[in-house]
């Protein structure tokens, strides 16, 4: 707990609304205290988000350094040669791809003909 930001419940209640706006800095956060005891932390909506989507995640995976880690090893030995893009992912599961996102996001002709052949 950093002593700056440790403070009691009764102190937060008169000072509320500047930790709302020093919450909004990055990282900042306030252990709110009763009794000289910790009881509640006190961060910015967005870092709160940030810490559920990330929690959210470890759940999801929760092997994700390991898998990284193979990716990675499969990629320097050349396993994984024949990437899957977008396109051809979001055909496979039955999705309709504009023909013409090539041009929007300056794919060269040459390789999405390529992709067009694949995804057929």
């Amino acid at each position: 707990m950093n002593p700056k930001t440790t403070i009691s419940i009764s102190e937060a209640r008169k000072r509320i609304f500047e930790i709302a706006q020093d919450v909004q800095k990055p990282d900042n956060y306030y252990t709110l205290t009763d009794k000289g005891h910790p009881k509640a932390v006190l961060m910015s909506a967005e870092q709160f988000d940030s810490w559920q989507e990330t929690l959210e995640v470890m759940r999801e995976f929760p092997d994700l350094d390991k898998d990284v880690k193979e990716v990675d090893e499969a990629v320097k030995t050349g396993e994984y040669k024949n990437w899957t893009t977008l396109e051809e992912l979001l055909a496979k599961e039955g999705f309709v791809v504009a023909q013409n996102s090539a041009k929007k996001y300056g794919i060269p002709a040459k390789d999405q003909a390529k992709r067009e052949k694949r995804v057929k």
